[in-house]
């Protein structure tokens, strides 16, 4: 039988999600690889209790997450069924919709009909009656946004979710967003964005907007998919994201001799700190405004471990935020 440690909240730092109620870990988990069908569950199951061990409350899953599609719901349901049903309300569980789960018309994208339906289909994978965020996962090009932004109203009303936010929405389409979720009387908390020291686009407007409007950032892929760790000082090992084909999010033509030229010297730089590149890529995210909690993948403990160790060091000196500056020129 699974006993949290004790001395779990004495470590993790928890931030305030915009001028919302709700507080996130500084490190979040999510679930996007390693945790599908194919995975091992025993090692879902231990980074799981690691994480919460640690600090972490807060674990992100999306209904396409696997593979296959709803395989990490499927396990993370059974999980918390054997280790953390009595530990709910310490919990942070959110899940989104937006790209393809079913085949036909209502399968994909932002239509109320297909948004309702996929976080009733989540409930029911994670054996839970809400989620405690719910995003919209990517804009829809047809549907009105108006009709989107009223079917995160409309779960909220019905109690499946307690927030709504939306995921990888540009500047323009989360300043409607946030102006019709106004009307409806449903706050706008929380953005998800991809965000680390190779990929800054959040800088531009985003981060800015959110703290305009009362909400926060929390940032995926903060480590670049890998990147921005020790794995690729020497170029692509062979069992890394990078040289698997069937793992899109990172490609052989990211890790260029720029890219890693960059992380080398950021690496020397956090050395000096004394801290792992992964730890200083982390630290740095937090430190932008508007940004809540970093949200980590992992496919093992130690990883987990690690990035949590992030927080044990001080912020930048602003020399230290000159030398990145022109590292990543």
């Amino acid at each position: 039988m699974y006993v949290p440690n004790e001395k779990r909240y004495s470590s993790m730092s928890y931030n305030r999600v915009g001028n919302s109620g709700l507080k996130l870990p500084a490190i979040s988990l999510g679930l996007w690889n390693n945790f599908g069908g194919e995975d091992v569950f025993e090692n879902q199951r231990n980074m799981l209790r690691k994480a919460f061990d640690l600090g972490i409350t807060h674990f992100d899953l999306a209904n396409n997450y696997g593979p296959p599609p709803g395989s990490a719901e499927e396990n993370f349901g059974h999980i918390l069924e054997k280790d953390f049903r009595s530990y709910r309300d310490e919990l942070v569980i959110s899940t989104k919709a937006g790209f393809t789960m079913w085949p036909g018309p209502y399968g994909d994208w932002g239509s109320k009909k297909y948004l309702v339906s996929s976080l009733d289909q989540s409930l029911t994978r994670m054996g839970i009656d809400y989620v405690d965020i719910f995003y919209h996962h990517r804009p829809d090009p047809e549907t009105p946004l108006e009709e989107t932004m009223a079917a995160l109203d409309l779960i909220v009303r019905q109690g499946k979710a307690l927030y709504v936010g939306i995921s990888n929405y540009g500047v323009e389409d989360t300043a409607k967003a946030i102006d019709i979720l106004k009307k409806q009387g449903t706050p706008f908390i929380i953005h998800q964005a991809a965000y680390s020291m190779l990929n800054r686009w959040v800088e531009d407007g985003l981060t800015d907007l959110l703290a305009k409007e009362g909400a926060g950032c929390i940032a995926f892929v903060p480590l670049a998919q890998g990147l921005l760790t020790d794995k690729y000082l020497d170029g692509i090992p062979s069992d890394s994201r990078a040289a698997k084909a069937y793992i899109k999010s990172l490609s052989e033509k990211d890790v260029t001799p720029e890219a890693i030229e960059k992380v080398q010297k950021l690496n020397e730089l956090a050395r000096e700190r004394g801290q792992s590149l992964a730890q200083m890529a982390l630290m740095w995210v937090l430190q932008e405004q508007s940004v809540v909690s970093a949200l980590i993948g992992a496919s093992k403990v130690s990883q987990i471990e690690e990035n949590v160790q992030a927080l044990e060091h001080a912020g930048f000196s602003e020399e230290e935020l000159t030398i990145i500056e022109e590292i990543l020129k």
